[in-house]
Order: C-alpha cells, then structure tokens, then sequence
C-alpha cells in the first residue's frame, strides 16, 4: 500500500502542504495515490537523525552491515509483483524489465553485503615503529579507509531500482557505513516509498540506529537543494542530467564546507567503425546498431548517440542498412511526458542544425508518449565546427559522423567532451593500424568496448561507470560495481595507538583475517 509520506527514519511522515501524483505514461493518465512533498521541518528531522545515527552506524562491524543489505534485498523481493506493478505504473516500462532491474537491484546489495564482509575494501595499511632508528625514530601509523558521514542519494529517472531507492549508491554507501537520505525521484515515488519501507524493515529487524536510512518526497528542486546545502550532509550521489548534477556540484562547492557530488551524467557513447570492419559486415553492424540505439526508447545513459567513421562504400552500406532497419523496429514509451516532451524538443533542435541529414525516422503515428526514432548524418568538418551536434539527444537518436580521413577521425575524438563510453568496431588485425585512435578515444572515456555495443552495465568489480566530465564530475570513481563504495570513504591514520583501542582491521591480532599491507608486504599474518 502506498501512503504517499514521507520516510523520516523508520517513521512515516506528512507535514508538507504539497501534493503532487505520479504519472502512467503507458495509459497517459495520472495514477491513483497522492504524494507528500517533504516540508523543510522533515527535511531537517532526516538529516538530524542521519547524523545522530552515524554517531554508531559508522562504528559497527561488517558482518552487521552485511547482515543489514542482505535483509533490504529480502524484504524487497517479499514485495512481490505489487512492487512490480507500481513500478510499470510509474514508468510505463514492461515487466520483463522490472523484473530484471529487480534482480539488479537484489544483486548489487548481496555483494556489497559480501564485500563488506570480507573486509579487505577497509585497504588497512601499517608500518610498524621503529624507535632505534637514526637519525628520526620512526612512529607507528596504521591507515584505513572511514565512511564520509550522512550521504544524500538522488533517485534516477530511468532506474527507479537499480539506480534509484535502494540501488547502486544507496548500496554502497550503507556498506560504506553512511546513513543514507534518499530525495526519491518525483516520476516513481511511489515506487521509492515501496522500496524505502523495505529498508525500514530490514533496519528494524537488524537492529540498525533509527535513521540510518529516510526517504523524501519532491515533485521539485527544493528539498534536494535543502539536503545538498545542509551542513550534517557530507556527500551526494546522483544520476540524470547534466544540469541537474551541475546544479547540485556547484551547490556543494559554494558552501562553507564544500563536499563531493559524485554525479553520473550525460554521455552520447562515439562509436568509431573502422573501415575494414565495415568493408566486410556493415549490414550486421548496422542491424545490431539499430537495436542498441532503440533499446528501451533509447533511455540509457550508454545508449550509441554517435557514430563515427571514415567513407567509404562500407560506411555508405552501413548508413543505407541502418536507415533501413531503424524504422523497421516498433517505437517504445518512454519513461514520463516530460521525457518524451525534452527528446522531441532535443531531437527538433539537432534537425534544425545547419548540414544535418535525415537518414530515417519513424514516420507512422504513435501513442502519447511513444519515442519515435531518428538517425542523422552529417559531414565530418560541419560536426567539428558545431558544438550543439556533440550534445546528448536522450532517446532513440543518433548521428553518424562521416570523416574524410584517419586525420579527421582522430581529430573529432579528441574534441569531444567525456564519455562513459567508447566503442571501436574493427576487423581481425585491423584495430593495430589505428593506435592513436584508440589512444585518443581512451583519453576521453571511462570504458572501452571491442566489436560490440555500450549498452549493458555489468555489475562486477572490474566494471567502470563513469568518466571525464561531463559524463561524471570524477572520472576516478566508478558508480557501478563494489568499487563504488570508494566515493563514500576517506582514509585515516592513527599514529602511535594503543593495539587496544584501535579497530580491528588494524590490530596486531587482525582478528578479522583480512589482507593488510604490512610494512609494504600484503599478509592476513599477526604482527
């Protein structure tokens, strides 16, 4: 049952005088309950509770914590398929997909449950003292790593689980042993209460602080300014638009204790064909293209928004197949009218760009809120003169660039802004002619992909989701995968400690059986 309040600790709460609904964009009506937006007062009482339970969330022992994400992932599969429904009500994305961000969503806090439990994330490191050495006795130091503090997590649109409630960052940050405040997203609030009163139960049942976990509710950007700016908030995570994350990095610098935005954000993922490849199979690249850039109404923030190659009648096929096959396939809805609104605005404003080419679009009539899809194209040297063509298009479209040389190639890599992704597609042997170009590439992305496509984040700890700016606003962090739980730590040292009161990863003992760094030797040995 939705109550449409406000989660301030493990109470529920509505004292704001906002309400707002969320939206069925796949029947184009308005859903059923009424949403609270947080009041300043709970805004407040979230963020006092946060900092109060900290105070001993931070202090307790990994196994508790494990213990602690293992039940929220229980809790929300005993949800069952009403959590299901809410979310296709609230996203007008089909089942299969709930289905499947869910067991993301259950697979991310499993390992993070797991990480945290092994304990070798803690990166303890000591050098032992050496009081009889000459000239300087050295001091004893151990270091590891400690959660930030209260941590705020903006939902996203596009993954009201996954990357949303209870997903990648809340994950990572409760395993960091940050409490966590959720600003829900205003699309699928609904959704957000649901999961939120999982992790209330979860926290309940594992005995962990009141306040530990609160979710607030806003169909604007007050409350999440009020939480960014408040002085007991010590990092926010958030996944969307470039101007939402910009907004709120800026927000964090100017205070008086500037804090870290770890923000996903924009990405249009270049695609570099290389013209062996195309010479030899540019009809199946094109069809596998044609899918990656339709896949869920083009809505994933991997989604191939730009094309690159050098003509060539290999590219020229391709471009033919692609027009071909793009409007073969049946557009989709999208997550929201507001979304299907911007990708139409977006998309007309790319159209109106001097030099710009319709390869195809879908031209028959659609439902509210269906995407069409759309595929351009446009001369190498009017793309690197035009700055509003290298901008994301979120949706079902995409640009191929058509260069002149390798030069050129090699040229508009160089000049794009960064990425989460890039792709090279190359034939047996080819891609070793071409090694400035993957240099360059490399240069402005977070990940690299062979021969395939950049739609598809695979949760693991060799996985990096994130990139140059503006992809993220710290390319050094990853948002996916137990890394992630690094943007919620900072190292310390304790010099010259009693053995008895230090915490376990650092004790002589190392009652916990975790790897250590050791006077520069990694060993799970007693000291």
């Amino acid at each position: 049952m939705i109550t449409g309040k406000n989660y301030i600790g493990n109470q529920l709460s509505a004292t704001g005088d906002k309400i707002f609904k969320t939206f069925n964009p796949l029947l184009n009506i308005e859903n059923d309950w009424d949403i609270t937006e947080a009041s300043k007062n709970e805004v407040n009482q979230a963020v006092q509770l946060a900092s109060e339970a900290f105070k001993t969330y931070s202090k307790i022992s990994g196994a508790r914590k494990a213990t602690f994400l293992r039940e929220i992932a229980n809790e929300i599969e005993a949800l069952g398929d009403a959590l299901l429904q809410v979310y296709s009500s609230e996203s007008g994305l089909p089942n299969g997909r709930a289905m499947g961000e869910r067991g993301r969503t259950l697979g991310q806090l499993r390992a993070f449950a797991n990480h945290v439990e092994e304990g070798n994330w803690v990166d303890a490191s000591i050098d032992t003292a050496q009081p009889e050495r000459e000239p300087i006795p050295k001091v004893d130091l151990r270091k590891m790593n400690i959660a930030l503090g209260p941590v705020v997590v903006f939902g996203a649109s596009n993954f009201p689980l996954a990357f949303s409630t209870a997903g990648g960052d809340t994950a990572a940050a409760l395993a960091a042993g940050c409490p966590v405040i959720v600003k829900s997203h205003p699309m699928h609030a609904g959704t957000g209460e649901m999961v939120a009163s999982a992790v209330i139960k979860a926290a309940e049942k594992t005995g962990m602080p009141n306040g530990v976990f609160s979710n607030l509710n806003s169909s604007g950007i007050e409350v999440g300014q009020t939480l960014v700016q408040h002085p007991k908030v010590k990092a926010v995570g958030f996944t969307g638009s470039i101007k939402g994350g910009r907004a709120l990095y800026d927000l964090a610098a100017k205070r008086d204790e500037p804090i870290p935005v770890f923000a996903e954000m924009g990405s249009i993922n270049p695609v570099v064909l290389l013209p062996k490849a195309l010479n030899n199979r540019a009809d199946a690249i094109a069809k596998t293209y044609a899918g990656s850039i339709t896949l869920g109404s083009g809505q994933f923030c991997t989604n191939p928004g730009l094309i690159i190659g050098i003509k060539s009648q290999g590219l020229t096929r391709f471009v033919n197949t692609l027009a071909e096959d793009i409007v073969k396939i049946e557009p989709s809805c999208m997550l929201h009218p507001n979304i299907a609104g911007a990708y139409e605005t977006n998309k007309e404003n790319a159209l109106a760009q001097s030099g710009l080419k319709v390869l195809a679009g879908y031209e028959n009539s659609v439902e509210p809120n269906y995407a069409r899809q759309v595929v351009t194209t446009v001369e190498g040297d009017t793309f690197l003169n035009n700055p509003t063509l290298h901008h994301e298009v979120f949706g079902p479209f995409s640009l191929v660039v058509q260069c002149e040389n390798k030069a050129q190639l090699e040229s508009i890599i160089s000049k794009l802004e960064g990425q989460l992704t890039g792709t090279i597609i190359s034939d047996e042997n080819e891609i070793s002619e071409y090694s400035n170009v993957v240099n360059t590439l490399q240069n402005r992305v977070g990940r690299i992909i062979f021969n395939g496509v950049p739609t598809g984040v695979e949760v693991c700890p060799s996985m990096q989701h994130g990139g140059p700016y503006p992809a993220s606003t710290d390319s050094r962090f990853t948002a996916v995968g137990v890394d992630s739980i690094k943007r919620w730590v900072r190292p310390f040292s304790y010099q010259d400690w009693p053995n008895e009161l230090l915490p376990d990863e650092l004790k002589n003992e190392n009652p916990l059986g975790i790897s250590r760094l050791v006077n520069n030797v990694k060993t799970t040995a007693k000291i």
